[in-house]
């Protein structure tokens, strides 16, 4: 059996700027088999950032992996190596957007450990510059579906929620970064959840041919 699983083009939740849900990247199988995998083979930590002057740990555990260096709330992350199974899941999530006509590279991601409902990440956008003007962030989610909830910078709708099934992939695609804002809050009784959000990290100036 292959170790991923193919269903249609995706789910389009918003058309412009796009965000595309594939439910079943992973079969369920697979997706638990990796869930605990990734849960007891990482190195996962727990960095302190610093917000309004003072370093607060974060409320979830991380590990920032691939090929690039990154740097976000004032932080630099140098990467771990790629773990082969992180490495396979990158691999379909290219294939599967390149299926679906997206063309996209990947060469880093950040792993979130979400142990239960507490866990959570606060409202922001992945918009730093070594990201680029329009990136492409795909989101893989295994374990527990929390949704993740989207808002407009502009407030001109409402907020809303997007699913995450287990195994599923999440496209955020060009311009969602730009327009939106998203976070996963707390809940009540949440098992464990795992969340990797591939992306593209742009080389220095000085190292680029």
């Amino acid at each position: 059996m292959s170790l991923f699983t193919h269903d249609d083009g995706g789910e389009v939740l918003l058309a412009s700027p796009p965000l595309i849900r594939h439910s079943a990247l992973l079969g369920n199988t697979e997706a638990t088999a990796a869930l605990a995998r990734l849960d007891a083979e990482l190195d996962w930590q727990r960095p302190s950032l610093r917000l309004y002057g003072r370093e607060h740990p974060i409320p979830r555990r991380q590990v920032w992996m691939g090929d690039a260096s990154y740097r976000y709330s004032g932080r630099h992350f140098a990467p771990d190596p790629w773990h082969p199974c992180v490495l396979a899941i990158r691999d379909a999530v290219q294939r599967r957007l390149a299926d679906s006509g997206v063309k996209a590279r990947f060469n880093s991601v950040l792993l979130n450990r979400y142990a239960d409902g507490r866990d959570r990440m606060g409202w922001h956008s992945d918009d730093e510059p070594e990201l680029g003007e329009s990136p492409l962030i795909a989101a893989v989610s295994l374990g527990t579906d929390r949704p993740l909830r989207f808002r407009w910078k502009d407030r001109h709708a409402p907020a809303f929620n997007v699913d995450q099934p287990h195994g599923s992939l999440l496209l955020m695609g060009a311009g969602i970064q730009a327009r939106l804002e998203h976070s996963l809050p707390s809940r009540q009784r949440q098992g464990l959840r795992i969340s990797l959000t591939f992306r593209w990290i742009a080389p220095p100036a000085t190292d680029r041919t």
